[in-house]
């Protein structure tokens, strides 16, 4: 399992290397209070995405993470980011999350198609046998939709994080193993026709 810079495209959406020329770009379609509601840190101006995309691009260089951009294809813009995180290559396992989308593109197949080439990618060209998705445990939205991917829930980490205003999180981790992705691929392949 060896994690090195790749651009995946399907139908609708681009996913490429986050840089630091995404700064503004990134800004721009994150500024929107919501998106940040259970995420671990507030993005509030210019100076908090750069720290955002900075510490990504810093855990790119260490070996813990691999931060993207997520491009429409349709407008050639930015929309939002996902990363593998929690990278762990002796045990071919890593985590797909810091996923934000502009709330202009939550329930549309953006989402849906990113997951699916993520997985896809991590499956059959890294061999991964096992990639796990968490969320918030108030965050029903998006456990519905790690739900609809196929993902397994495997329960709730109590007092996970410590979150910016203080809140104590509970974290609800999914995931998907290698035994699983024959039947998600086909399921997330029928929902993207």
């Amino acid at each position: 399992m060896e994690i090195s810079p790749v651009v995946l495209i399907g139908d609708r959406v681009k996913i490429q290397p986050m840089e630091d020329c995404h700064v503004q770009e990134l800004f721009e379609v994150g500024n929107n209070r919501v998106i940040w509601t259970y995420m671990p840190m507030k993005v509030q101006s210019i100076e908090d995405m750069k720290y955002l995309v900075n510490g990504a691009l810093q855990a790119r260089e260490q070996g813990s993470e691999f931060p993207f951009v997520i491009f429409d294809k349709d407008s050639g813009k930015i929309v939002g980011s996902t990363r593998f995180l929690n990278i762990s290559i002796p045990n071919r396992n890593l985590e797909i999350g810091w996923t934000w989308l502009s709330p202009a593109f939550w329930r549309t197949r953006i989402n849906t198609e990113c997951k699916y080439l993520l997985l896809k990618h991590c499956f059959e060209k890294l061999g991964t046998i096992r990639v796990q998705l968490k969320t918030d445990s108030r965050n029903v939205r998006s456990q519905q939709a790690i739900e609809r991917l196929g993902a397994v829930n495997e329960g709730v980490l109590r007092n996970h994080m410590v979150m910016p205003d203080g809140y104590l999180r509970d974290s609800v981790y999914f995931s998907v193993i290698d035994q699983e992705w024959g039947q998600v691929k086909a399921k997330l392949e029928s929902i993207l026709r």
